[in-house]
């Protein structure tokens, strides 16, 4: 039922390429399990603890991205200019 409503709908999955996001596996499960600690005793320290994480995960995605940008175009001037 649900390949046909699709067909009739024309849904599909958006294909994304984030090969950066491969490696920050780990750092999701690190930023759901103090969520999750957060949720079951929320304290204040456990909110501080969850502010530290999600600040330190972000950070390392936007260090991980701008890394795989940087490479990206990189890699494109070095095909412009062999092909010039």
């Amino acid at each position: 039922m649900q390949t046909s409503a699709e067909e009739v709908l024309s849904l599909h999955e958006l294909n994304q390429n984030k090969r950066w996001f491969d490696e920050c596996v780990g750092f999701l499960d690190q930023r759901k399990r103090a969520k999750l600690q957060w949720i079951q005793d929320p304290r204040q320290c456990n909110v501080d603890i969850v502010k530290d994480v999600r600040r330190e995960v972000s950070r390392h995605f936007r260090d991980k991205k701008k890394a795989y940008l940087r490479d990206t175009i990189e890699e494109l001037e070095i095909t412009v200019r062999s092909k010039t």
